[in-house]
């Protein structure tokens, strides 16, 4: 469908990968991966013909259609949802426009018996049979059923693209998409803006699709449930690796092991040789062998190994003057947008210290909130924010404001401030921008480099209210932990905007859920809410069973002290938080357990096969290693029943706590 060869792509004069070869078929399902800046979205770009190539060719026949999902999204405020989800027919719009003419040509010419005329009749009906094949006149039914089926109501399309949050916009952007119905999907961080709800119906519809799938993403779970196939840019070149990206990773692994051999025998031989060089070059009876050598030593092709990316940023908030005792409290507060309420009587509190998630469905209203508290769009009720609140925000499209004609440094140089600017190139070293790295125009950074030099702006200054608005868009794994373990150790009050629930995990220890529009609060961390609300996962929230979202209460310090039935719940609350901690440790040590028994009996499956070949019946190496192997599987198993024995009691004690204990 789509060929590739000799592909070559340069950064200045630095290329990023060249004579990189590889072919697109009809039902490839294909994960781009690589370290941040390794050249994905460039590869995209050319992909679909946006970009040039410094060398080599990609051919795509003239009927293939190619869908492109950019990583940033630019979208017209002056257009409503259902103009620009039109924009999908743009060309049966022009056809039409054509046919148009051309019938009224035919109107206004009276020669019906010349052969120009004749000509004009055999093209008009050409073209409106192409029209109808095309199903141009069921465009509007297909629209609407593809809207609606990616979570829009009908009262939706006449609205204003300005009023959705980042989540619908790249729904309207996925529903212009499959509107043109492609025969490549190139897909750039498809997830950053998705709920988890619209994840798993991304990655249902691309296992169903027709269409030929390219897609670049962060979310290890999204891209090993849709791809079957995986490239990896890698030391300067592109990889092809013909399985999922779980297997890819193990193949990964192994092939590094691999080049690590081959590189060290290669090393030893090549001292070898230079040894005998130095020793025997003076010796007119070894001249023979040792040009022998030099020739040798000249032909011999370095054995390259694949990089490792283990670089990661390190994230320290500076110290922060202390707040008030209630940074934010929000008293029946209600936002509208003209005839659409996004959400009313918000009453809640947040302490000084506390680290809370915003979490629901797009559109609810988390980031509509976030606004309100940063006074940027004006509410209806009242928002008091605590004394000597210093705020630092991270809006979802914080990369999107940089200014992309500016330097990494000069965008850096241009908000520090004292003694901050002698220590820009140490910051920046530290966020994987240095040397020269640093002289990067804003422009040509990926999103992820966009991402992390936003974070670094929002560092250069003491704040005490942290508030983040989907934080780990665009950032790779590791830098992910990296920036959790920042948040845990951030001596202020944390607000954050989030999908990704592994990353709330052990981080925050209030949920505000959004929904109906209504905001309910739900004490303890993101895994107590799920089991609280009996749901596995974000996807379910507002299906739930069990009574609609009521507005939670602003607490005040005179309702510390409440009633002693408070305080018993509160104790039975706590005494089920603890008891869920202990089933969470235990079931993580069973998991682990079981991942080190699959681990060794697939390596005595190895070992077995290895000794069964004839040259390798007396290798005592192997021989010895199956045997040590066998006893750490043997020991592991009895470790594995105690563990399982230990869980099981926990659940059965779990399941005498009483359901009062459970506070909703």
């Amino acid at each position: 469908m789509i060929s590739v060869e000799g592909l070559k792509v340069e950064f200045g004069v630095k290329p990023l990968f060249s004579d990189a070869s590889f072919v697109i078929n009809g039902k490839d399902r294909i994960a781009l991966v690589g370290k941040n800046g390794a050249g994905k979205s460039t590869l995209l770009k050319i992909l679909c013909g946006m970009q040039k190539p410094a060398g080599g060719t990609v051919s795509v026949p003239s009927d293939t259609a190619i869908g492109y999902l950019p990583q940033v999204m630019i979208l017209q405020d002056d257009t409503t949802v259902r103009q620009e989800a039109s924009k999908a027919f743009s060309h049966t719009a022009r056809l039409k426009e054509r046919l148009e003419r051309l019938n009224r040509e035919l109107t206004e010419r009276t020669d019906y018996e010349s052969d120009d005329y004749m000509a004009l009749v055999g093209k008009f009906t050409q073209e409106h049979e192409r029209y109808m094949m095309m199903g141009a006149e069921n465009h509007e039914a297909e629209l609407e059923r593809t809207l609606v089926g990616l979570g829009f109501v009908r009262s939706d399309f006449e609205r204003p693209t300005s009023e959705f949050s980042g989540g619908w916009r790249m729904r309207i952007e996925l529903a212009k998409i499959l509107l043109q119905k492609p025969d490549v999907l190139l897909l750039d961080e498809p997830t950053n803006h998705l709920d988890i709800e619209s994840i798993q119906w991304l990655e249902q519809f691309l296992a169903t699709s027709a269409s030929a799938v390219v897609l670049v993403s962060h979310d290890r779970a999204f891209i090993n449930n849709v791809s079957n196939r995986t490239l990896e840019i890698s030391c300067g070149r592109v990889v092809d690796y013909r399985v999922k990206y779980d297997e890819y990773v193990v193949l990964r692994k192994e092939r590094r092991e691999q080049q690590l051999r081959a590189y060290e025998n290669q090393q030893k031989e090549m001292s070898d040789i230079k040894e005998f060089i130095e020793r025997f070059r003076y010796k007119p009876t070894k001249a023979v062998q040792v040009q022998q050598r030099i020739k040798q030593l000249e032909k011999m092709v370095p054995v390259e190994i694949d990089e490792v990316d283990n670089s990661a940023m390190h994230l320290k908030f500076p110290p922060c003057l202390r707040s008030g005792d209630y940074p934010v409290i929000c008293d029946e507060v209600r936002k509208d947008y003209g005839l659409h309420t996004v959400f009313s009587h918000v009453s809640l509190t947040i302490k000084r210290g506390e680290k809370v998630a915003f979490v629901g469905k797009n559109g609810e209203g988390k980031s509509t909130l976030v606004k309100c508290i940063m006074d940027e769009i004006p509410y209806d009720g009242h928002l008091k924010m605590g004394h000597n609140v210093q705020i630092g925000y991270f809006a979802q499209n914080q990369a999107q404001l940089l200014d992309e004609s500016l330097t990494v440094f000069d965008t850096i140089d241009h908000v520090a401030k004292g003694e901050v600017r002698m220590k820009i190139n140490n910051i920046l070293g530290a966020f994987m921008f240095g040397g020269e790295a640093s002289e990067k125009k804003v422009k040509v950074l990926s999103g992820g480099e966009r991402s992390r030099l936003a974070m670094i702006k929002l560092l250069l200054e003491p704040v005490n209210l942290l508030i983040l608005d989907e934080p780990t868009n665009h950032l790779d794994m590791p830098s992910k932990d990296v920036l959790k373990e920042a948040i845990k150790a951030f001596d202020g009050t944390a607000i954050i905007v989030s999908h990704d629930r592994e990353f709330l995990d052990g981080l925050v220890s209030k949920v505000y859920e959004f929904g109906e529009g209504r905001v309910k609060e739900h004490l303890g961390g993101i895994y107590d809410f799920l089991q609280t609300r009996k749901i596995e996962n974000l996807n379910e929230l507002g299906k739930a069973a069990g009574e609609p979202p009521r507005p939670v209460e602003a607490v005040s310090g005179s309702q510390k002290g409440a009633q002693p039935a408070a305080k018993e719940s509160s104790a039975s609350y706590a005494e089920h938080k603890e008891q869920q901690k202990k089933i969470r440790k235990a079931e993580r040590a069973v998991e682990e357990s079981e991942r080190k028994i699959n681990r060794m009996e697939k390596r005595l499956k190895e070992l077995d096969e290895l000794l069964m070949l004839p040259e390798n019946a007396s290798n005592m190496e192997y021989v010895t290693e199956y045997t040590t192997t066998k006893k750490h599987l043997d020991d592991e198993v009895e470790t594995w029943e105690i563990l399982s024995e230990k869980l099981e009691k926990l659940l059965a004690g779990n399941e005498n706590i009483p359901s009062e204990a459970i506070k909703e």
